[in-house]
């Protein structure tokens, strides 16, 4: 039968039904094939990997200091950064409470337009990320209120302006907290100039892919809240004081809690993956030892993290890999640089630079754009920002170089 035959007016039902057959046949292929493959790839990765790190250290030694790293991050770093987020929390929500945010977003509103190609109620998007996290700009992009002032390519780019500055104030305290304050200052300069790229490459990348995507942002059946149907309860200061530090205190655990995984599993593996013996020969299982494969590889290339980050050991490479899925997680890893003696203001500033406008972008932004309704734009953002990351950490290496000649 021909193809005219099969879908003409009589046979359309039965082309249906082959087509359907079809579709389900190769459907129940993938579903019989597909799995135990991708089943069997991940058992060889997995032993494989293990393996490696059991045949260097001994299994008894690799699995005591895998479970000894995971506990001393949990004491030692993850409690740490927990009370700085509740702290910064609680100091966030005063700032929302008292005005603060309303007047930092009229100050830097002015700068929006020359340095982003965004309207001026897009800095109270970076306010917002700043003290909390990344998902603050996908909050504010669903308000109906803030998106009626922007173009759709400009609404998507929020993606990659507000991750540059999530947990900004987090990473922040942390570097300043440790007495890297003159780093961590040039490092948030650096976030600046890297969001400015994400940003720019973002929106280009975004408008010749799909022009359609310059006209303004739908908003259907605006209404402005008018107040009316309520009456309003007066707070005294103290109570407002009150709430808004227990609230934002509340919400610093929340971060805390769920930056857990992350630095318990990510930074573990990082760490084994970067440290050698904790007595320089002999594998004896205590926390922060591991096969140093991340320094050896990067060892070939040491030249390049020289010249771009200033970086003088090898290790400190594993900071960004690790900020690539989250920045907590890349936190948790300094302390151990800090007492090996790799640490100083000029790799802090890289630290910061590519800690805050990275900010575990490759973990949320699926997510974020999926949850705008922009799924086909992932890969052009994470290319954006990628780049924008990379340039963060350079600007921030060189601008320390610039001003320590001074």
């Amino acid at each position: 039968m021909s193809p005219r035959n099969i879908f003409s007016s009589g046979n359309i039902f039965s082309a249906r039904k082959f087509t359907n057959r079809n579709f389900t046949r190769a459907a129940l292929w993938n579903r019989r094939h597909k799995k135990p493959l991708e089943t069997a790839i991940f058992l060889i990765i997995f032993f494989a990997f293990f393996a490696g790190l059991a045949i260097k250290m001994t299994l008894p030694n690799m699995l005591n200091t895998f479970m000894q790293t995971a506990y001393h991050l949990l004491l030692e770093t993850v409690l740490y950064i927990m009370a700085i987020t509740v702290m910064t929390g609680a100091i966030s929500k005063l700032f929302v409470e008292f005005g603060v945010v309303n007047l930092m977003e009229k100050l830097l509103r002015p700068l929006m337009k020359p340095l982003y190609n965004l309207p001026g109620v897009a800095s109270l998007g970076a306010v917002m990320t700043f003290l909390s996290d990344n998902p603050a700009i996908i909050t504010l992009s669903k308000d109906k209120n803030f998106s009626r002032y922007f173009k759709q390519y400009q609404l998507v780019s929020l993606t990659n302006f507000g991750t540059a500055f999530g947990m900004g104030l987090v990473v922040l305290a942390f570097m300043v907290g440790r007495g890297y304050g003159q780093g961590a200052v040039v490092g948030l300069v650096g976030a600046v100039i890297g969001s400015i790229i994400s940003t720019r490459i973002m929106q280009h990348a975004t408008l010749k892919a799909y022009p359609e995507l310059s006209a303004d942002v739908a908003v259907d059946n605006l209404k402005e809240e008018n107040g009316k149907g309520f009456k309003e309860q007066k707070v005294s200061t103290f109570q407002r004081t009150l709430n808004a530090i227990l609230d934002g205190g509340k919400g610093g655990v929340e971060i805390g809690v769920a930056i857990i995984p992350g630095v318990l599993v990510i930074s573990t593996i990082v760490m084994m993956l970067t440290f050698g013996p904790a007595n320089g020969s002999t594998y004896t299982g205590v926390a922060y030892e591991g096969v140093p494969i991340i320094p050896w590889l990067a060892n070939k290339i040491d030249f390049v993290f020289y010249w771009l980050f200033g970086f003088e050991h090898s290790e400190l490479i594993a900071f960004p890999i690790t900020a690539l899925g989250a920045v907590g997680a890349a936190l948790g890893i300094v302390p151990s640089f800090d007492s090996a003696g790799f640490l100083n203001n000029d790799a802090i500033a890289v630290f910061t630079a590519m800690g805050m406008c990275w900010s575990g972008y490759l973990s949320t932004h699926t997510a974020m754009l999926d949850s705008l309704g922009y799924r086909k734009l992932i890969g052009k953002a994470i290319g954006a920002h990628t780049i924008g990351g990379l340039f963060a950490g350079i600007s921030a290496h060189w601008l320390f170089v610039l001003i320590s000649l001074f």
